[in-house]
């Protein structure tokens, strides 16, 4: 083993020792729970703590730092999404035919953690944990319409590739788009990936009322545009709403939030 892959391993050796549960832990403790040179434990300690992965206490031990606690309360939302989500999947496809999906938002793509194939002998084959753009999914229209004002101008100022010729890519029309997105609340994407795909998505809300993954049905287009429109809005809002409830969205108390803030501004 080469010495960086070596020294990632220690780092994560180092961080599951703390789960003896032990509040704090010193450097020669870890040393010889690790079987390592204190100095090395040291420059490993020195490490993660610059990356908010430990943090020094005042008698000069260590402790689990604020980035662990919000990794473990990503990795508990994923399994609670997917707990969530699972029977809305099944209805939304025995509704529509087609597949059902749900992404969250990882960087600047999609990736979908949970995934239901249509019914259809045609249909369209992309397995759970794939990554997709952003600008050209309804997916990535929702997560990207959600994103602060701010965020969501860093991403459009990097730019999108047109992967086809119908691929949004202009950035004030991105934001018309992304805007009408926010106003009717989901978002479709037509050949706009990949020429001959089609979906229609819409969010899901977290307990707090941020938009923490979208859910969504796809198709080949040629069945797609042949599905109602209003039924198949309905379908994926309410299965929205659906997996939102499941994961404690109070709707009433998300407006009250919402006019609260609007009040202020």
């Amino acid at each position: 083993m080469d010495a960086t892959l070596q020294s990632v391993t220690n780092a994560a050796r180092l961080l599951k020792a703390f789960l003896s549960r032990e509040e704090t832990l010193g450097v020669s403790e870890l040393s010889r729970r690790l079987g390592l040179g204190k100095s090395a434990v040291h420059r490993l300690l020195a490490t993660l703590a610059a990356e908010g992965l430990v943090a020094r206490a005042d008698n000069g031990t260590y402790r689990l730092g604020m980035v662990m606690f919000e990794l473990g309360e990503a990795v508990r939302a994923h399994l609670d999404l997917h707990g969530a989500a699972g029977p809305v999947l099944v209805e939304l496809r025995e509704q529509t035919g087609e597949s059902s999906q749900v992404g969250v938002l990882d960087g600047d793509e999609v990736v979908y953690v949970d995934r239901l194939e249509s019914t259809h002998s045609l249909r369209l084959f992309h397995e759970t944990g794939r990554r997709v753009p952003l600008h050209c999914t309804s997916s990535g229209k929702v997560l990207l319409a959600a994103m602060p004002a701010e965020r969501r101008e860093a991403v459009i100022a990097r730019g999108f590739p047109a992967l086809t010729p119908h691929t949004i890519v202009e950035p004030d029309a991105v934001r018309a788009e992304l805007a009408a997105v926010r106003r009717r609340g989901w978002a479709d994407a037509v050949d706009e990936r990949e020429i001959g795909v089609a979906s229609l998505a819409a969010p899901v809300f977290g307990p707090g009322g941020d938009v923490v993954a979208a859910i969504s049905v796809g198709a080949p287009v040629m069945r797609f545009l042949t599905l109602p429109r209003d039924h198949l809005v309905r379908c994926v809002v309410e299965a929205g709403e659906a997996v939102s409830r499941r994961l404690g969205w109070n709707p009433e108390a998300s407006a009250e939030r919402t006019d609260h803030l609007h009040a202020r501004v």
